[in-house]
């Protein structure tokens, strides 16, 4: 594999021109960022599928595309589909010796939204990952539908608003918590799955690279926190996610073979998460008296989740 180096982040953002800038995502959107990183991260050619979601209605408006790569738009719930069949007919021309260039490096990605991931297409990524091709799923976790009206998805943290979990007089929002889709993806004996978050730019380019390095199936999750349905002013876009990661609220860890899991950023200052909560408008109504016991419950929840991956990352099994 041909892995691009990281020196420092204005040679590395600017050294591949493979996703343009010229596309209609919302100002502030982390999907550009994580998208360009993972295309900067390797020279080898790359043969891309995106669901139906935001990173596809906004990065190819017929006619113009800021794809400049192989790249398929599938239904909602099909990126790990359509990309593992393209990888299966890639090994299949290879073994035969019909491709143009049969010793050319191919790298095959697959990204989604958490609600075609978590959701709609979870069926399919699990199938993909079980039958063990060679290829990355880079979940873009906006934890909401953010394509189609800002609705609930099992990525919605409990306490938030949404369009279909709506905070009222006799409700504080979305009751379920968050699906651990990370876990989930282990369990399937992933060789190599983490969550990642593009403000820690380059413990990200690192996890991308073992992805694309790590023969057989590997899946991501990366935080891209929502202007629009997070309701954030878009300048504070890493502000966010800084804050995502210095509560905790989205811990950095990779595990790998399904077992071994190490943890990639610990904080200097573990932050309450009212400070995460209170910088968005999707959980305004919870500092309510009437709702301040959901931000404990969240607190809570958070501290166990933490004390587990710790525990989880010394017993190494």
């Amino acid at each position: 594999m041909a892995i691009t180096s990281i020196k420092n982040l204005k040679e590395f953002s600017t050294n591949n021109d493979r996703f343009e800038g010229a596309h209609t995502l919302c100002p502030g959107c982390a999907h550009s960022m994580i998208v360009r990183e993972l295309m900067n991260c390797t020279d080898d050619n790359l043969v891309i599928s995106s669901n139906t979601g935001c990173l596809e209605v906004s990065t190819a408006v017929y006619p113009f595309t800021s794809w400049d790569t192989s790249w398929i738009h599938i239904g909602f719930e099909n990126a790990a589909t359509a990309v593992t069949g393209a990888e299966a007919m890639h090994k299949a021309r290879k073994r035969k010796g019909t491709l143009k260039d049969n010793d050319a490096p191919v790298k095959f990605v697959a990204f989604g939204g958490d609600g075609s991931t978590y959701d709609i297409g979870f069926q399919w990524l699990s199938g993909a990952v079980e039958r063990g091709h060679d290829f990355t799923y880079i979940c873009l976790d906006n934890e909401n539908y953010a394509n189609t009206g800002g609705q609930r998805s099992s990525a919605t943290p409990i306490g938030a608003t949404t369009s279909t979990a709506q905070a009222g007089t006799h409700s504080y929002g979305k009751k379920e918590k968050k699906k651990d889709l990370v876990a989930i993806m282990a369990a399937h004996g992933a060789p190599y799955v983490a969550q990642l978050a593009p403000n820690k730019w380059k413990s990200m380019a690192k996890g991308f690279q073992k992805a694309l390095e790590t023969e057989g199936p590997c899946f991501i999750n990366t935080v891209s926190p929502c202007t629009t349905e997070w309701r954030f002013d878009p300048k504070d876009t890493i502000l966010l996610t800084d804050l995502a990661t210095d509560t905790l609220m989205f811990p950095l860890y990779e595990i790998i073979d399904g077992h071994e899991l190490n943890i990639l950023y610990r904080p200097k200052n573990v932050l309450k998460v009212e400070d995460y909560l209170g910088a968005q408008g999707r959980y305004k109504h919870l500092f309510k008296p009437e709702n301040r016991h959901v931000i404990e419950q969240i607190q809570k929840n958070i501290n166990e989740y933490w004390d587990m991956l710790q525990r989880r990352e010394e017993a190494r099994i």
